[in-house]
C-alpha cells in the first residue's frame, strides 16, 4: 500500500490557514454590521489645515496665505567668508610615520591630534617623517584617509 503524501504537519498548517481566513472574514462582517448599526460613514471629506494636519472641518479662509512661486527658493544657502574659513577642508598636520617602500603612512592632525592613514596615491609632494603637511580628508574603507597631501612652505 502506498503512503499518503499529506503529512500531519501539512494538515495542521492547512487547518491554521483556513481558521485564519475564517477569522478574518468574521471580523470584516462584524465591522460592516457595526457600521450599519451606528449609521456612521466615517469622515466623508478630509481637509488639510494651515499646519498640514488632516481634519474633518474645512479650514478657515482667513488663515489662508498667498505665496508667489517666484518667492520660493530651492537652493543651498550662501556661505559667507567667515563660514568658509570655518569649513575649510584643508587641514594641517605632521607626518608621524611614512614607509616609502610600502607606500603608506600616517599623519597626525594639528587641531584634534587624530591619526589619519595616507597612501602614496593620495600624495602630491614627496613626504618624510616629521614633515609639516596640509591635506584633505576622504572617507575610505576603514575610516578617514588623508588625500591631496602637500608639503607646507
Amino acid at each position: 500500500m502506498a503512503k499518503s503524501q499529506q503529512t500531519y504537519n501539512k494538515t495542521e498548517k492547512e487547518k491554521k490557514r483556513l481558521k485564519k481566513r475564517e477569522d478574518k472574514r468574521k471580523k470584516m462582517e462584524a465591522r460592516k454590521a457595526e457600521a450599519k448599526e451606528s449609521n456612521k460613514k466615517g469622515i466623508e471629506f478630509a481637509y488639510v489645515d494651515f499646519n498640514g494636519n488632516l481634519t474633518d472641518t474645512p479650514p478657515d479662509p482667513s488663515m489662508k496665505v498667498e505665496v508667489d512661486a517666484e518667492d520660493i527658493e530651492i537652493s543651498i544657502p550662501r556661505i559667507s567668508d567667515e563660514d568658509r574659513e570655518a569649513f575649510d577642508p584643508v587641514r594641517k598636520g605632521t607626518v608621524s610615520f611614512f614607509d616609502t617602500s610600502k607606500g603608506f603612512g600616517f599623519i597626525i592632525d594639528a587641531e584634534d591630534q587624530e591619526k589619519y592613514f595616507t597612501h602614496v596615491s593620495g600624495l602630491i609632494d614627496e613626504i618624510a617623517e616629521n614633515d609639516k603637511v596640509s591635506f584633505e580628508l576622504e572617507k575610505g574603507l576603514k575610516g578617514l584617509n588623508a588625500v591631496k597631501v602637500t608639503l607646507q612652505k
